[in-house]
């Protein structure tokens, strides 16, 4: 369980950042190279791959090198993690709200 919770916390974090979300965006398109990546974004290319390392290690990106070019994939397992954690949570909450609904419906019965 904590190595679940390291891996969530890693992707939360990972996605927290604008610039990030949009590289998984972009790469739900496909695999590119770390140029195509960068070449939306106002910084250097140090700064960027930074960004592609955080992304790497929450598991979100996988990287292969193809001579001198390093190419970038979306990794589907990375994403699996926050959506299982989110499902998690909806499935507690539409239990809850059902049950309030179940609770209110009974009191209204009861006042007529």
């Amino acid at each position: 369980m904590p190595k679940r919770s390291a891996s969530l916390d890693q992707v939360f974090q990972a996605l927290a950042d604008p610039t990030r979300r949009k590289v998984i965006e972009r790469l739900v398109a496909g695999p590119a190279t770390t140029s195509e990546l960068a070449e939306p974004f106002d910084m250097t290319l140090p700064s960027f791959t930074q960004h592609l390392g955080v992304l790497e290690r929450a598991g979100l990106v996988t990287s292969s090198k193809q001579g001198r070019v390093r190419i970038y994939q979306l990794d589907p397992a990375g994403l699996a993690v926050a959506d299982g954690w989110l499902a998690d949570k909806r499935r507690l909450w539409e239990r809850r709200l059902d049950q309030l609904d179940e609770l209110l419906t009974t009191l209204k019965e009861d006042d007529r």
